[in-house]
């Protein structure tokens, strides 16, 4: 399977520095251009089925990506961003002047961020990891394009990687409607081949 990766495109909490998590955000203007400009790029690609978290702003995004899509699209909990609990709908100053040593944790060590009600960077990427094996057993051999949130896009690419949890923020940065792709089979073993609009020769 051929699995194409898309960040939905720039809400209105990004530009305010609100952490989102599972709560919902909006489409701004400019993310909406993004979804647009994206949808060009990738209207050639003879995509077999779409699969998109389903909060609103990746809904959206896919609206706006893929407006001629003619079959159903498959919504998924499952592919939701991490659940952050109590940090949702705040902006991200006031959590770094209320819990610094937490804000430090999820930025740059990932692997030791845990605040109540919220999931680990572990738990999302075994979420992630178990919705794309359901995929690939419906779709094996196909093109799929997955709409769905940076950090748990992060946390696929990261294990495909072998990267350690610590490293998960390391560049390329997953911008808002970056596009990934990778290759799955049926051993569960993975193959980068896009890594957010760059090409992957690592």
């Amino acid at each position: 399977m051929e699995l194409h990766l898309i960040r939905h495109g720039q809400t209105n909490w990004n530009e305010e520095r609100r952490a989102q998590g599972q709560s919902d955000s909006v489409l701004t203007e400019l993310g909406i251009e993004q979804a647009k400009t994206l949808g060009a790029r990738i209207s050639a690609v003879p995509f077999d089925a779409l699969y998109c978290s389903s909060s609103v702003r990746t809904r959206q995004t896919v609206a706006h990506a893929f407006p001629d899509w003619e079959k159903p699209v498959t919504y998924l909990d499952t592919l939701r961003e991490i659940q952050m609990g109590e940090w949702e709908g705040r902006l991200y100053a006031e959590l770094e002047a209320e819990s610094p040593e937490s804000f430090h944790h999820f930025w740059q060590e990932p692997h030791k961020f845990d605040v109540p009600g919220a999931e680990t960077f572990f738990q999302l990427q075994s979420r992630a990891l178990a919705a794309i094996r359901d995929i690939y057993f419906k779709h094996a051999g196909q093109l799929v394009a997955l709409i769905s949130h940076g950090a748990l896009i992060k946390t696929v690419l990261a294990h495909i990687e072998g990267r350690h949890m610590a490293q998960l923020w390391t560049p390329p940065q997953m911008h808002n409607c970056a596009h990934s792709i990778v290759c799955v089979d049926a051993e569960d073993n993975y193959r980068i081949l896009q890594y957010a609009d760059r090409p992957y020769d690592q």
